[in-house]
């Protein structure tokens, strides 16, 4: 199964912020959840659809920045901080980033390893990243764990 995946975000340098509780990057002390995987990345390289599915949201007015919400099945994967932003036109929601040919729709279907956006800077961030999120019937999973099924499902054959 973890064959038909495709790694989310394209020149890939570093895990910057893994899955669980950790000190807020932005100051403010304590400790928060951290309910997804930063991956560095050079800010402009592209994001990529980790599985077939529908775009159930696009946004660009929360602390993830400008971003999209893909449904495939019983997963529900966000991409956050993403460049570009949200249009609307005749009552339809649009992501955009035009300097990196993007432009899909709120409600269209979209193939695995699709371009979603590129690494930006939206949102509350510290440097460009993707912040990437998983929930498996509704409930949070850490996206560490699953790239690594990926990688020995792939490297297996």
């Amino acid at each position: 199964m973890w064959q038909q995946a495709s790694f989310p975000v394209e020149n890939f340098q570093a895990y910057t912020s893994a899955f669980g509780y950790r000190t807020s990057p932005t100051g403010g002390g304590g400790s928060q959840f951290h309910y997804g995987l930063d991956m560095a990345a050079p800010q402009g390289s592209y994001v990529r659809n980790w599985w077939s599915g529908k775009v159930i949201e696009v946004s660009d007015h929360t602390s993830c920045g400008t971003s999209a919400v893909i449904q495939s099945g019983q997963w529900e994967h966000r991409y956050c901080h993403m460049s570009g932003w949200v249009e609307v036109s005749n009552g339809r929601r649009y992501l955009v980033d035009p300097d990196g040919s993007i432009r899909y729709e709120q409600g269209q279907e979209l193939p695995t390893g699709e371009r979603l956006g590129r690494v930006g800077m939206t949102g509350r961030t510290t440097g460009p990243h993707l912040h990437w999120m998983l929930k498996f019937n509704g409930e949070w999973v850490d996206p560490g764990l699953v790239l690594r099924a990926m990688y020995e499902a792939q490297q297996a054959g």
